[in-house]
Formats: structure tokens, sequence, C-alpha cells
């Protein structure tokens, strides 16, 4: 499981249809710098996120990538790289490490 932030929302023409009816955001994975220092910009690659939660722009998200991502799916697992399991309201980091 890992952290990202939502930078926006893709829209498809066509899909499977084991996914009609959610959303797709794309997020950017953040580091714990980036957790650390949110007003700073961070560089990293973004990714495409299945979204059952109806996430905004801003939000942080927890969310599985890989065979992971179509487990909360079973026994009828979606063709899915990255599932948005969470919606984080807050991030605690430990300042002693």
């Amino acid at each position: 499981m890992r952290i990202g932030k939502v930078i926006g929302s893709v829209t498809l023409s066509r899909c499977n249809a084991s996914v009609n009816g959610s959303q797709w955001k794309i997020a950017v994975p953040m580091t714990e710098d980036a957790l650390r220092r949110p007003a700073e910009p961070f560089n990293a690659e973004e990714l495409i996120v299945y979204d059952s939660l109806s996430v905004t722009d801003g939000q942080l998200i927890a969310f599985s990538e890989g065979a992971e991502a179509s487990k909360p799916f079973y026994p009828n697992p979606k063709p899915l790289d990255a599932y948005c399991a969470a919606i984080l309201d807050t991030v605690e980091i430990d300042k002693g490490q």
C-alpha cells in the first residue's frame, strides 16, 4: 500500500465491462519527504488509479498496485493495475525517525 495525491481524472471512451460505473484518477505517489514538506514541489511519475470512492483533486489516498489491486474484488477480479483503497484525512509521521 502506498500514499498518493490525486491530481486529475481520466475519461475513457471504452473500457472492460467489469469496471463500468467507477472513475479513473491520476495520482502521484508521495515520498516520505513529500509528506513531511507538502508545500514544496516534488517530482514523481503519475499513475492511473481505479476509484470507486469518488475522490477529488488534491486529496491524499492509499492505493495498492499490481496483483493486490484486484484482490478486493475476489472472486470476480477486475483487470486493474492500481486501486484506490482509502481516502486519507490526515497523515502523521513519527518525528523521531
